[in-house]
């Protein structure tokens, strides 16, 4: 296996996103809300096993990791990037099979709305700088979406992510659990991600 690279972007004390230079799941997304969700799940075992970790979203290449304390992520981010390279150094599946969603309907709902959102707020806010912003899916009351035309590969995609589109699903539909761009920005006009290469 080549050498794993992971990329740390904290979005606040809280919260932060392991972006890895392998995929982790080649479809969808997997949150794991507690310890007792990531039983049988590898990756999300060793993560939770870090202290103060109180929740794991899975996605591509991406692990968003959500943890209880403020302390700035320096300490807690080494420590999840090490729990990250021992799960896929194992060699074993990184995820037991997704359990079966205990009301699918509510997803569907939920695709429903916010699709009605990215029309009527979303795509009209980014459509002036050139992007648009496309639903994927919604699983697990994740919204998993994709950013295209200006907003691919654009410095500031992360903030407009997380000021302008997360913000705005929040207000509107609250029952949001997280909100995941599957976009890969490294293949963009303007890869953001290239001025991490030395």
């Amino acid at each position: 296996m080549s050498e794993i690279a992971i990329k740390a972007e904290p979005a606040d004390n809280h919260r932060c996103t392991f972006t890895l230079n392998v995929p982790l799941m080649n479809t969808g997304a997997r949150r794991f809300a507690s310890a007792a969700e990531a039983a049988g799940s590898p990756l999300a075992e060793v993560l939770f096993a870090v202290p103060g970790v109180t929740d794991v979203l899975v996605s591509g290449p991406t692990v968003t990791v959500t943890k209880r304390d403020t302390a700035p992520w320096q300490i807690a981010g080494k420590a999840v990037g090490a729990a990250i390279r021992a799960a896929l150094a194992s060699g074993a599946p990184l995820f037991a099979p997704k359990p079966v969603a205990a009301d699918p309907s509510a997803d569907d709902a939920l695709f429903d709305k916010v699709s009605m959102i990215f029309d009527s707020k979303i795509n009209p806010m980014v459509a002036g700088h050139g992007g648009r912003v496309e639903l994927i899916d919604v699983q697990d009351h994740v919204v998993l979406l994709r950013m295209q035309g200006g907003c691919q590969g654009c410095g500031m995609a992360s903030v407009t992510l997380r000021q302008g589109i997360e913000t705005t699903l929040r207000e509107i539909a609250p029952e949001i659990a997280a909100v995941v761009d599957v976009t890969d920005h490294a293949t963009g006009d303007n890869p953001y991600f290239a001025s991490a290469k030395k």
